[in-house]
């Protein structure tokens, strides 16, 4: 591949949904993949292998630069990663047979994403109440029972980003707030963005295998989302995040509707 390859209406996509994510924290896959689906009619299956690698090189870069912080929990990654790993393999080999064998695989990735979706604007929405509902409960409940409910949030996460590249971000993170409540939020959010690099890579990799990646449109989405990043990281402190959150989170929500219904 080489620049002429680049198409700058994708790269334009790239450098908005990075001035987002920047501005926000969302995950990119809550944004880029049903724009790639919908905005750009690209195949269901199609968008989620390419954002999954997409997601991989982004993440590796915010990785590097947590970890030179000191803001990630090694422990909490791998307590993740036990669950996602595996998960993610499995839904990759379940989601190739079903593939050679049914018609409806389009169907359940884009329904599956529509889900994930909705479930993100919520946790977007409400991550203040769900936060105190469970408080009390993890307050009682042993260390080896927190590690249980990590592997288990992972292999969560590992079947939801494989369908649908979406899940890692917002559902993730809420449910890290509410399993460790006394980390700090920094440490957190840097163990989740860890996370997500041999999460993304596993599931990218497996459908970079079944054929469906596309690697132009990665590197012109690649080329306008880092600078889209780093603008929006820099601009960030001067617009409200309350102002920015429930149009965001009503966007994704109406656009989930739409690709379930």
């Amino acid at each position: 591949m080489s620049l002429g390859d680049i198409n700058l209406l994708y790269s334009l996509a790239g450098l908005a949904v990075g001035i987002l994510v920047g501005l926000t924290g969302v995950g990119g896959g809550s944004l880029m993949t049903p724009l790639l689906v919908l905005a750009f009619g690209f195949h269901p299956v199609t968008a989620v292998g390419t954002d999954l690698l997409y997601a991989s090189a982004t993440k590796t870069v915010g990785t590097t630069v947590h970890g030179i912080s000191g803001t990630v929990d090694w422990k909490v990654v791998r307590r993740l990663a036990t669950g996602s790993v595996p998960a993610t393999i499995l839904t990759l080999l379940v989601l190739a047979y079903a593939g050679k064998r049914f018609d409806g695989t389009e169907h359940v990735i884009t329904v599956v994403l529509g889900v994930g979706l909705i479930a993100t604007a919520f946790a977007m929405l409400f991550r203040r109440q769900i936060l105190a509902y469970f408080a009390h409960g993890i307050d009682e409940m042993s260390p080896r029972g927190i590690t249980r409910l990590t592997v288990t949030l992972g292999a969560i996460l590992g079947v939801l980003v494989s369908l649908s590249s979406v899940g890692a971000g917002a559902v993730g993170m809420t449910a890290l707030l509410v399993l460790y409540p006394k980390l700090p939020v920094n440490r957190l959010v840097g163990s989740d963005i860890a996370h997500a690099v041999p999460l993304t890579l596993v599931a990218g990799t497996g459908h970079w295998v079944m054929g469906s990646v596309d690697f132009h449109l990665l590197l012109s989405l690649l080329v306008g989302s880092v600078p889209g990043v780093i603008i929006g990281s820099l601009i960030s402190t001067r617009i409200s995040d309350r102002f920015l959150r429930p149009i965001l989170a009503g966007t994704l929500a109406i656009v989930g509707g739409k690709l379930i219904f």
